[in-house]
């Protein structure tokens, strides 16, 4: 499948492109960043070259992974990375981070509301899941903002990038 680009009112959701290198990059140098989602640690410039160069457009290629950037309409600025990827059949999971000067504006809620409408509509899928370290707060908060009912709390379920088991949240949205 080829990416798409999808537009909120304050937002434009599309493709990384080799441009956004460095903003990823950038981005992707925030601690809570590398805490909470799996990008290497350290993150180095050439982590987000492949990222951006490589993953990604694979993951649209072989219809897995659906990334999308999202950008403010107003100013261009990365808001920040959005992605419905195949678990199971029928069954994606949502995955985001938020460039942490974007954090708190409802933008993370339009571009996941963005990413799965289209998601609902174009892929053939009855479940989305989301997933996130307990303590992870925000993305707890985006999650049931978008209507996910968070089934559980998975005890030690992963090694985080600091070595050590953490709890992790579960939940599930449904096809509406």
């Amino acid at each position: 499948m080829d990416p798409v680009t999808l537009e909120t009112d304050r937002l434009v959701l599309r493709a990384f492109t080799p441009a956004d290198v460095d903003a990823v990059y950038e981005a992707c140098q925030d601690e809570d960043i590398q805490f909470y989602t799996p990008v290497p640690v350290p993150y180095r410039r050439a982590d987000a070259e492949k990222r951006v160069g490589e993953e990604l457009p694979a993951g649209w290629a072989t219809d897995k992974n659906h990334t999308l950037g999202a950008f403010r309409r107003d100013s261009g600025a990365l808001v920040g990375s959005y992605c419905l990827f195949v678990i199971s059949p029928g069954v994606y999971e949502l995955g985001y981070w938020a460039v942490k000067e974007q954090r708190g504006r409802g933008y993370s809620v339009e571009a996941a509301r963005a990413l799965c409408d289209w998601g609902w509509a174009t892929l053939d899928m009855h479940r989305i899941e989301w997933w996130a370290m307990a303590g992870n707060t925000g993305s707890r908060a985006v999650a049931e903002k978008l209507g996910f009912t968070v089934e559980g709390t998975l005890r030690r379920r992963g090694i985080a990038n600091d070595g050590k088991p953490h709890d992790w949240w579960v939940g599930g949205l449904l096809r509406p």
